[in-house]
């Protein structure tokens, strides 16, 4: 919603009882993960959460991407669970393999799986899929997407990732605020990742422990949506579609890349994109639109329609640490 990130408006204050439900039920529900009365899984392998405290749009995936990736480089073999958000299966837990769509699994395990082809196994109670993972896959590390709220299941590194430009919007809980949990949270979590470069500090009455550390996203040459080969020249005019959590940072990383970009459009993130919902593009112009939503539109993709792979840089430092982490963790 627009208004969670302007200025905290006075009728922004009726959702306020709302708000402090919200935050209520999930205060309860930690504690009695916590304490033990409602029991928590346990994996017989490490456990890594990347998630976030605010609502949609902040970057897990490429993280995700980068996470993977790194871990196969170093000789590990990781599997990833995920809830499956915006996708519907008739059985679970579901192995996303070729023929998996996105409305069964989702946008982003989908996505996930034509970039790197490890395991990916997809069910809303995550210890199931994370059980599936260990008896069923050759998998020695487990990378949850998303899941930061889902206590049930036990953890053993916590990664969040916040928006280095929209930050905490006006700091408020839902639905008052984009906030999931309060910002107090982050003392809990092992890093925090800013998905681009912020002038804007963590808030003075939360004062972290945890050191923020930058991820910069980086555009990689577009790609036709059905597959074929093709190249797009930077300096062409274009359009742009986006059904993402945050559709104007795709827009401006395609002006970042010097396109000339004339009309765009936003859809609501995880939208069930139809032939339809393009028609007023035409065919005269070529059609950007993200990775992800280039897996929702493969049946009907015209030949000019491209999408922009994306790809995570973080500093080699952070890369050791976390590198080290692990490795304690398996040993």
């Amino acid at each position: 919603m627009p208004f969670w990130y302007q200025r905290l408006r006075w009728w922004a204050w009726f959702l306020y009882p709302f708000a402090f439900l919200f935050w209520t039920i999930n205060s309860i529900r930690y504690w009695l993960f916590k304490s033990g009365i409602f029991k928590r899984y346990k994996s017989t392998l490490p456990v890594i959460v990347v998630g976030n405290i605010s609502v949609g749009g902040n970057g897990k995936t490429p993280f995700v991407i980068w996470l993977c990736t790194l871990l196969i480089k170093k000789g590990y073999k990781p599997g990833i669970v995920s809830r499956g958000y915006g996708g519907k299966s008739k059985q679970y837990p579901l192995l996303v393999e070729h023929g998996v769509t996105g409305s069964q699994a989702g946008d982003e395990p989908v996505m996930i799986y034509k970039r790197l082809g490890i395991p990916i196994v997809v069910d809303p109670v995550r210890s199931q899929a994370v059980k599936y993972l260990v008896q069923q896959c050759d998998v020695d590390i487990i990378i949850t997407d998303d899941g930061l709220q889902h206590y049930a299941l036990q953890r053993d590194i916590e990664i969040v990732i916040v928006d280095g430009k929209r930050r905490f919007g006006n700091e408020k809980i839902m639905p008052m605020g984009p906030l999931r949990e309060r910002l107090s949270r982050l003392n809990r979590v092992d890093y925090i990742i800013s998905n681009g470069q912020s002038n804007l500090p963590l808030p003075e009455k939360n004062k972290l422990n945890t050191q923020e550390v930058t991820m910069l996203l980086v555009a990689e040459k577009c790609v036709r949506v059905d597959g074929h080969h093709g190249e797009l020249n930077v300096t062409e005019a274009v359009n742009a579609c986006a059904g993402i959590g945050y559709p104007q940072r795709f827009f401006d990383s395609i002006k970042d890349q010097q396109f000339n970009l004339k009309n765009t459009r936003a859809f609501a993130d995880h939208h069930a994109f139809v032939e339809s919902d393009l028609e007023q593009f035409g065919n005269a112009l070529p059609l950007l639109m993200t990775e992800k939503d280039a897996i929702k539109c493969i049946n009907f993709a015209k030949v000019n329609w491209w999408f922009m792979p994306i790809s995570a840089q973080l500093p080699p430092e952070f890369e050791k640490k976390l590198l080290t982490k692990i490795k304690d963790l398996i040993c």
